[in-house]
């Protein structure tokens, strides 16, 4: 499999709006990078960053990936003007649909390796970044979510004219289905086949672990 980058997007953390009249710190507002070539470590890319690390950023988050793919549904379905980093994404892919890829599926860039470690868990900040007060809610509902990737290998990456390129595919759960084991409704078969993922975030499987002593209680 080999996923053409349409855009490479990093941002500081910066004020992007209020909530309660309290100032919101994010660096959701990613722009796109104007360099060939650019550094990839093992926490973020080169010149990216994250307010708050205690649900963003880290290894198991290090780098955000979307799909354009999904453009067509948000902008016909709901209105929502779509270009890369609409959604705080590191990377803006031409496809990766979450039902192509799987937990622990590993990626070659430039230098650089990548491993899928979990979905995106949308929040508040996703409905301030777009100014759309229910995409939160929308992302939950699709599963239209991208996936979070950690660096196995660091390394420098192109920009211009890049790809992932799939170099092993773990066939376990898919992006999608673990998304939903989370944030859907799912049977304990399900999220035990989520949690046998290899490379599962900690936190994704801490999650799980959760719901399945709900449903078993």
């Amino acid at each position: 499999m080999r996923l053409r980058i349409l855009s490479v997007n990093v941002g500081r953390p910066r004020i992007i709006g209020t909530v309660n009249d309290e100032p919101v710190l994010s660096g959701i507002d990613k722009r796109a990078v104007p360099q060939d070539r650019l550094f990839v470590r093992a926490l973020n890319i080169d010149g990216d960053g994250q307010a708050d690390l205690s649900v963003h950023g880290g290894v198991d988050r290090a780098v955000y990936a979307y799909s354009a793919s999904h453009w067509p549904w948000w902008e016909n379905e709901h209105h929502l003007p779509c270009r890369p980093a609409s959604f705080g994404e590191n990377l803006t892919l031409e496809q990766g649909d979450e039902t192509e890829i799987a937990i622990g599926d590993r990626f070659r860039w430039g230098d650089a390796e990548l491993e899928v470690a979990q979905p995106r868990a949308p929040c508040y900040k996703l409905a301030i970044h777009t100014r759309r007060g229910e995409a939160a809610r929308l992302m939950t509902l699709s599963g239209r979510c991208g996936f979070y990737l950690r660096v196995t290998q660091e390394g420098m990456a192109p920009v211009h004219g890049a790809a992932l390129e799939r170099v092993h595919a773990s066939g376990a759960a898919t992006v999608r289905e673990a998304f939903f084991a989370v944030l859907g409704k799912a049977p304990a078969e399900a999220l035990e086949r989520v949690l046998a993922a290899p490379g599962l975030a900690e936190n994704w499987a801490t999650a799980l672990r959760r719901r399945l002593v709900a449903l078993q209680g």
